[in-house]
């Protein structure tokens, strides 16, 4: 637990002079030797990624008609990352859900 003291989390942070706002960050950036801090790493870098549905076609060896109605189906949802229209497939995943799929 971070030991912030009750005089700066009571303090609206545009009053607060410099020296008050280093010592708050110093408490939330650098907690003490008794705080324990869990970093979730993920790599990336040995996936091979496949983006966008003509990406996901050419990975099947199939039309992007069929590589839509794959995605759509739910069948490769825990092998999709998606941020609007930006679409990125684990390429092993996909082949991993498909071959289980049968």
């Amino acid at each position: 637990m971070l030991m912030i003291p009750k005089e700066l989390r009571d303090k609206p942070f545009f009053s607060m002079t410099g020296s008050e706002i280093v010592e708050l960050f110093n408490n939330i950036l650098l907690p003490s030797k008794d705080a324990t801090i869990e970093r979730i790493e993920r790599d990336f870098t040995h996936k091979e990624l496949v983006h966008g549905i003509k990406g996901l076609a050419e990975l099947l060896g199939c039309g992007r008609t069929k590589a839509q109605e794959l995605k759509s189906s739910g069948i490769l949802k825990e092998a999709v990352i998606q941020n609007g229209k930006k679409i990125i497939f684990d390429a092993a995943k996909v082949l991993e859900l498909l071959k289980n799929q049968q």
